[in-house]
């Protein structure tokens, strides 16, 4: 559990003004965050962000009983202060202004346009902050044919490929387990943020980001797009197994799954020595990765078969001895309990409002040697720092707070 930790992370004294909600924006600004970032969510009094309400699973109260505190929402919500702040109205609008004049970063992740009837676009507020970092997440960018449309994670993943080539060879195409499109925009984000920051330390300059669902999708679809690219030919879907690397997939042992990821000829030989199938890698049609490609339906059955004979400890403990590249297929409950993660100190907890005790989450990956990364905040409460932010900042008495609360402006 973690109170009163000292921020010792590189982004200390950094200050974003966070429009976003969901997952690809929050995921950014939350290791923004980590890193030392000052983070002010601002969510819509009363309601907060939709994720608040993605459950159950719940955190759960002193008496067991479900809070309104999921646990998706708490996947990306670490080290931020939650503004509730209607900024639709005149004195919602003037608060955000002020504070986003004290900002390094707004970050929002509305339809294309939409603040600019608030007078919150980056056209708007650039001429009056010169260097503020606006970065603008939405499903297809500022410009194109479909810059007016909504974005979700799960239907760019279909319009985007990766669901074209994820599922079994001969079945539905399916989804990635978790909200692939929306992480990795969100982590695209982050680096073009981190380098306009960079941009700015050496010219004094802010800018816009414009970053969209879509062209992130396209862009992780990597080697299987470039498949496509190069050869005309669209990526065929192969489950579990590698278009251009055999074998190269998940097999069943005797107790459970494993994936056997052979790169290279020497490792398929190494197998095969221990595996008592000399023969196998001997064979003109086996002997190079590119015969195995072109003789997958014969190699890949006799594979299965090998592996079907032994337990997963035995191949993983012996492959690994011999370079062959193996590993389980794990549940989550072994993934949390592995002692490699264990050791990278992956899950941490910190004491949350909503619970009486504290709520195990998530750990950054990052290691830095210097500026280590620091968990300051809990996910916070809807609207928990209003009145801190309003009094501190803004230096607003408990009388205006109350005034604007009877408003439904915070």
């Amino acid at each position: 559990m973690t109170e009163h930790v000292e921020n010792t992370g590189p982004l200390k004294g950094i200050r974003v003004f966070d429009m976003s909600r969901i997952l690809a924006g929050p995921s950014a600004t939350q290791i923004l965050g980590d890193m030392g970032a000052e983070i002010i969510k601002i969510e819509k009094p009363g309601q907060g962000d939709d994720t608040r309400k993605w459950g159950p699973p719940f955190v759960k109260d002193a008496s067991g009983k479900d809070t309104t505190e999921s646990s998706y929402y708490l996947s990306a919500n670490r080290n931020k202060k939650s503004l509730a702040l209607d900024f639709t109205t005149p004195e919602g609008l003037a608060i955000a202004k002020k504070l986003i004049g004290s900002c390094d970063i707004l970050f929002e992740n509305y339809k294309a346009g939409s603040l600019d009837k608030y007078g919150l676009g980056y056209e708007q507020l650039k001429a009056e902050f010169p260097k503020l970092i606006y970065c603008s997440l939405t499903g297809f960018g500022h410009d194109g044919p479909y810059k007016d449309l909504a974005g979700y994670d799960f239907l760019i993943q279909g319009m985007g490929g990766i669901m074209s080539l994820t599922g079994p060879a001969d079945g539905m195409p399916h989804k990635i387990g978790v909200a692939y499109c929306d992480l990795l925009t969100g982590l695209y984000a982050l680096n073009g943020i981190l380098a306009a920051l960079y941009h700015r330390e050496k010219t004094g300059e802010g800018q816009f980001i414009d970053i969209a669902l879509l062209d992130s999708q396209v862009a992780t679809l990597s080697n299987a797009g470039q498949y496509y690219l190069t050869s005309g030919k669209v990526t065929p879907r192969m489950g579990n197994a590698h278009p251009t690397i055999v074998p190269y997939e998940a097999f069943r042992a005797q107790d459970g799954d494993i994936i056997l990821a052979i790169g290279n000829d020497k490792q398929f030989a190494e197998f095969c020595a221990f595996a008592g199938r000399g023969d196998l890698s001997a064979d003109a049609k086996f002997a190079t990765n590119a015969n195995r490609v072109r003789n997958r339906a014969e190699i890949v059955p006799v594979v299965a078969q090998i592996i079907a004979q032994h337990s997963q400890k035995y191949w993983i403990e012996n492959l690994e001895k011999r370079g062959v590249p193996c590993g389980p297929v794990n549940t989550l409950d072994k993934v949390f309990g592995d002692p490699q993660v264990v050791a990278r100190g992956m899950v941490t907890e910190m004491a949350h409002g909503a619970s009486p005790d504290p709520v195990k989450l998530i750990a950054s990956p990052l290691r830095f040697s210097a500026t280590p990364v620091s968990y300051r905040h809990a996910p916070p409460m809807l609207g928990a720092n209003t009145d801190e932010i309003l009094a501190d900042e803004l230096k607003m008495t408990p009388d205006e707070i109350l005034n604007l609360r009877h408003k439904g402006v915070v």
